[in-house]
C-alpha cells in the first residue's frame, strides 16, 4: 500500500534538531543567554512616543518628574547608536498603537534564557498590559517566548539576573512575588539552571538591579546600604568580588549602578557620575557613558531601559 507522505509514508521527513538549534535564524531568530557579563550582541529599546506626553501629574505614572519628550526621543537615539557603535544589534519597538509610559523600559518587560523568553507581568496597575505589547515586539522580531505568567503572579525582569549560567537569583518582593518565583523555577529547571529567591524590601528599591549589578562573571557592583538576606553570601559562594558602592546622590538619583555590561569588564554607565564613573575605573573596568537625564526623570536608566536579547 502506498502511503502519502501527510500519513507517514515515504515523504514524511522527521524534525531532527532541538529547540535550542534552531535558534539560528532556521526557525527562530538568534537570540538567548545565560550570563549578565557574556559579548553584548542583541538589544531592544522602546521609542517614547506620545504615551509620554503626560496630561496627568508624573507620579501617576510612577514617574518622578515629566520627562522632556523632544529630548528623551533624542536620548533613545543617541543609546541606540552609542550601543552599535560596540558592534551590538539594536531593535527599535514601535508599538502599533500607544503603549503605556513606562513602555520605555523594555527590562522589566522579559527575561531571557538560552532558549528563549519569559514575559513579565508588571505588578502596577498603571502598567497592565505592557507584557502583551512587547509580546507583539519579540513575536515580530522571531524570539520565542517560553512562558507567559497567568493568575495573580507579577514579574518584572530586573529582578531576575544569572549569577552564572546554571544560577538566577531572584528578587522576591513587591515587584516579582512568589507566584511568580514558582513560574521562573519551573522555566529555568527546564534549560538546566536553578533560580535562587533574595527577599527584597517593601519599598526603598525597585529592583534586585538596583543593588547589584555584574560586571563580570567574578566581578559585582554593590549598593551595601540595601542589605538584601542572604545576597553577599551567595556571591562570594560563586567566587565574585563586590565593589562597594557609598550610598550618593550619583547611586540613588543618578544611574550609577544602572548600567549595561558589552563585554567582560567593559560597560555602558549614565553620564555625569564622575566619582563612580572613576571607582570603576580603579578597578580596571573600561566605561562608556550615555546621557539619559530624561529616563532617570521617568525613574529609571540604562539597564531599565535596555530589553537585552542576546548575549555571546
Amino acid at each position: 500500500m502506498t502511503t502519502d507522505a501527510t500519513y507517514g509514508g515515504p515523504g514524511w521527513r522527521p524534525r531532527s534538531r532541538p529547540h535550542h538549534e534552531e535558534l539560528d535564524g532556521s526557525t527562530w531568530s538568534a537570540c538567548g543567554l545565560s550570563s549578565e557579563v557574556g559579548p553584548l550582541r542583541q538589544v531592544v529599546l522602546a521609542w517614547p512616543g506620545s504615551e509620554l506626553e503626560l496630561k496627568e501629574p508624573p507620579d501617576r505614572w510612577l514617574m518622578l518628574r515629566r520627562p522632556d519628550l523632544p529630548r528623551l526621543q533624542a536620548q533613545c537615539e543617541a543609546l541606540a547608536a552609542a550601543y552599535e557603535r560596540h558592534g551590538v544589534r539594536v531593535h527599535i519597538a514601535r508599538p502599533d498603537r500607544p503603549p503605556r509610559p513606562n513602555h520605555i523600559f523594555q527590562r522589566d518587560l522579559f527575561f531571557m534564557t538560552p532558549e528563549g523568553a519569559v514575559l513579565g507581568r508588571p505588578a502596577a496597575q498603571q502598567r497592565a498590559g505592557e507584557e502583551r505589547v512587547v509580546a507583539e515586539t519579540l513575536a515580530r522580531l522571531g524570539v520565542p517566548i517560553l512562558r507567559t505568567l497567568r493568575g495573580c503572579a507579577t514579574f518584572e525582569g530586573a529582578d531576575a539576573l544569572w549569577l552564572d549560567d546554571r544560577t538566577v537569583l531572584v528578587g522576591v518582593g513587591l515587584r516579582t512575588n512568589q507566584a511568580a518565583f514558582e513560574v521562573l523555577a519551573s522555566v529555568l529547571a527546564e534549560v538546566g539552571a536553578v533560580a535562587v529567591p533574595v527577599p527584597m524590601p517593601s519599598s526603598g528599591i525597585q529592583h534586585l538591579l538596583g543593588v547589584v549589578n555584574f560586571v563580570d562573571r567574578d566581578l559585582a557592583a554593590l549598593r551595601p546600604a540595601i542589605s538584601l538576606p542572604g545576597l553577599r553570601e551567595r556571591l562570594e559562594a560563586a567566587g565574585v568580588q563586590a565593589i562597594e558602592l557609598r550610598e550618593s546622590d550619583e547611586v540613588r538619583s543618578r544611574g550609577a549602578l544602572n548600567f549595561v555590561t558589552l563585554e567582560p569588564r567593559k560597560l555602558l554607565m549614565p553620564a555625569d557620575c564622575p566619582r563612580t564613573r572613576a571607582r570603576y575605573e580603579a578597578e580596571g573596568i573600561e566605561v562608556h557613558e550615555a546621557d539619559v537625564s530624561e529616563y532617570l526623570a521617568a525613574a529609571g536608566g540604562i539597564g531599565c531601559a535596555t530589553g537585552i536579547l542576546e548575549r555571546g
